[in-house]
């Protein structure tokens, strides 16, 4: 294209010699203009006009030199902005303008915004021509946008999203993988009797066991099946494969209903320590509304537990390309094959846990028939891994395991005895005395069942778990006492795991009633199932370590590793905790097979109604420690120790 350019300006004989004059006490040439009438004004006016979409301020021309209404720049910008007018760029000029007779051309930087806080960068020459007047007038064309935009064409903006990366094992193998599915779905025209057709789904549906499917609401499913298209296909729900297999003899030659296999990316099992590691859904409005520049809608998006805390880790970094559209001839606007950008998609970076698929199954197995909401955290002995984290009936969302904040009832015992033991206020044979009551300040203390045993060594009021002996024996603990020994076990330590977790707040000080009752996890003392399960694997370790639970990344400040604790009073804790479950409340575990189990149970009041009461059991058998807790469980022997059991057994 030939430009033509407006004639230059012919100054007067008074202006030349003017002009003259300044040239001849000016040392050196100027390559530039500069000050009020020079081109960088205008220059600079147009830049922040193309911003904010206002360019009255500036005079511009085409490349004819005919006047262009500001408005009309204004608008084509926009146009030509196309997807990503929304968020326009900052343009900056570079350096000083450069003029040749009077045409000036100043370099300028475009930096365009992009999802997920990419930048598309470059530089272009924006040229103004000097007018009349002498004013600098912008020459536009739509090359200013881009050297390879023209009229009418339209910026686009195409998004490719990296693949989400996955929560490893400790075997570095995926948690989270592909798994056969089925998708039942029914056919309108092929449907005899709506009816009955949802009534025997509905008996299939529960049939199954609550674990492998949530519950199916088919409510809705006549009004949906009336509404379909007639050949087409209402999809019901997506059934695991073992869920499937279950019912295919009762809803497969149903009449209407539709199979088709697939593979979905999903947890060993639906319960596979859910809490704990969250979920992978489609964004949700209130993500697209949230995060506008992060999240478009069929995006995986993280929600909860380790997917939401750690969700830009593992999805990664989005492709994005910007490319070159023009409408066709319907109007709808084409892409011309021009890419103007390219970022390559980033794919996501895994979490490595210490999570051990079969020690998880086995906590989750346990807590299959409980009701009530529960909780089961497995800790290794060795080095704190922890490789369970199991949660019972409840939002799919609460992580109990690690969240819980509740009265410890008499698993602190084990807490303690060890600050009685580290004080020589006791030893496994010395006797103290189990009354039925025991009464400190006008409060009375009792035993469970109200029983008592008179006079009998420590270690049988241990395995008993004798609360008036333990109430008895609170003023050699001292008002710190308790807390000192729960320190020793990492309870109330600022522990680094990678998640949210409670470690724990001891009761010190307080009135001797206080005292009595925070000898036997009563009182204002507080504990997690992870920071019991964390104290246990202390003791059975003989040295408190943090319980660990990332791998990958690893966590910036775990809490240090602490000394032995004194070896005579660990290993007469350790005996009492034997004969817990050799003689004591726990002796329904003496029969469970493989290494010996050490253990304490636990009942403890959470309201001032002795009839309400959580229940516990702590342990260990070989390297693998554990906390179970029940809510509202009643006596521990008939709800804790049972899912002990369960789980012990699950692990051979």
């Amino acid at each position: 294209m030939t430009l033509s350019y407006p004639r230059p300006h012919r100054p007067n004989r008074a202006r030349r010699v003017a002009a003259l004059t300044a040239a001849l006490l000016t040392v050196g040439v100027l390559a530039a203009c500069s000050g009020d009438d020079g081109p960088e004004r205008s220059a600079d006016a147009f830049l922040a006009g193309w911003r904010s979409g206002d360019l009255q301020a500036v005079a511009i021309v085409d490349t004819t030199g005919a006047k262009v209404p500001a408005a009309e720049v204004a608008k084509e910008i926009k146009e030509l902005s196309g997807e990503l007018a929304s968020t326009p760029p900052t343009v900056t000029r570079q350096g000083e303008p450069k003029i040749t007779k009077n045409v000036a051309t100043t370099t300028i930087r475009v930096d365009w915004p992009l999802p997920g806080q990419a930048h598309w960068t470059y530089d272009r020459d924006l040229r103004l021509v000097q007018g009349d007047d002498d004013q600098w007038q912008v020459m536009w064309e739509p090359r200013v946008i881009h050297e390879q935009l023209t009229k009418g064409d339209r910026l686009g903006l195409r998004r490719d999203t990296g693949s989400r990366a996955g929560v490893l094992d400790a075997a570095g193998q995926p948690i989270v993988s592909p798994r056969p599915v089925v998708r039942v779905g029914v056919q309108p025209n092929q449907v005899t009797d709506i009816k009955k057709l949802v009534e025997d789904l509905d008996g299939a549906f529960k049939a199954i066991r609550p674990a492998l499917v949530p519950a199916v609401d088919l409510s809705d499913l006549p009004k949906r099946v009336a509404e379909a298209d007639p050949g087409g296909l209402v999809e019901v729900v997506t059934l695991r494969d073992d869920a499937y297999r279950q019912i295919k003899s009762r809803i497969y030659d149903l009449p209407g209903t539709k199979f088709a296999s697939d593979k979905l990316d999903l947890a060993p099992t639906r319960e596979f320590a859910r809490a704990l590691l969250g979920s992978v859904d489609p964004a949700q409005a209130d993500d697209l509304a949230a995060h506008p520049d992060r999240y478009v809608t069929g995006d995986l998006v993280g929600h909860g537990g380790l997917q939401g805390r750690y969700d830009e880790r593992l999805r990664g970094a989005p492709g994005l390309t910007v490319v070159v559209e023009r409408p066709d001839e319907g109007g709808k606007l084409a892409p011309t094959g021009a890419e103007l950008f390219r970022q390559e998609p980033k794919p996501g970076e895994a979490l490595k846990t210490t999570l051990d698929v079969a020690t998880q199954n086995a906590a989750d197995g346990a807590l299959r028939a409980e009701s009530r909401r529960a909780a089961l955290v497995a800790v290794r002995v060795s080095d704190g891994a922890v490789l369970a984290a199991a949660n019972g009936p409840g939002p799919a969302g609460e992580n109990l395991a690690f969240d819980a904040q509740v009265p410890p009832g008499s698993t602190f015992k084990m807490v303690s005895a060890l600050g009685l033991l580290d004080r020589g206020a006791v030893t496994l044979d010395g006797p103290v005395e189990c009354k039925k009551t025991f009464t400190v300040d006008g409060r009375s203390f009792k035993n469970s069942d109200n029983f008592e045993l008179g006079s009998v060594p420590f270690r049988t009021d241990f395995a008993k778990s004798c609360n008036t002996a333990f109430a008895s024996l609170a003023p050699k603990l001292g008002g710190d006492g308790l807390a000192v020994a729960g320190r020793s076990l990492g309870l109330e330590g600022q522990w680094d795991l990678g998640t949210d977790a409670f470690t724990g707040k001891v009761s010190t000080g307080g009135s001797p009633a206080e005292q009595a009752a925070a000898s036997f996890g009563q009182g204002t003392t507080l504990v997690s199932p992870l920071a019991m399960a964390g104290a246990t694997a202390a003791v059975a370790r003989g040295a408190f370590i943090q319980p660990k639970l990332l791998v990958d990344p690893a966590p910036a400040k775990p809490a240090a590793t602490d000394g032995p604790l004194k070896p005579q009073s660990i290993e007469a804790l350790r005996t009492m905790m034997r004969e817990v479950v050799t003689a004591g409340t726990g002796s329904a575990l003496k029969d469970v097979p493989g290494d010996e189990v050490y253990g304490k149970t636990g009942t403890a009041e959470y309201d001032d109604n002795p009839a309400h009461t959580h229940a516990w059991f702590v342990g260990w058998q070989g390297d693998v420690a554990f906390a179970v807790f029940v809510e509202k469980g009643g006596a521990s022997t008939a709800s804790a120790v049972p899912i002990a059991e369960r789980f012990l057994r699950a692990l051979r």
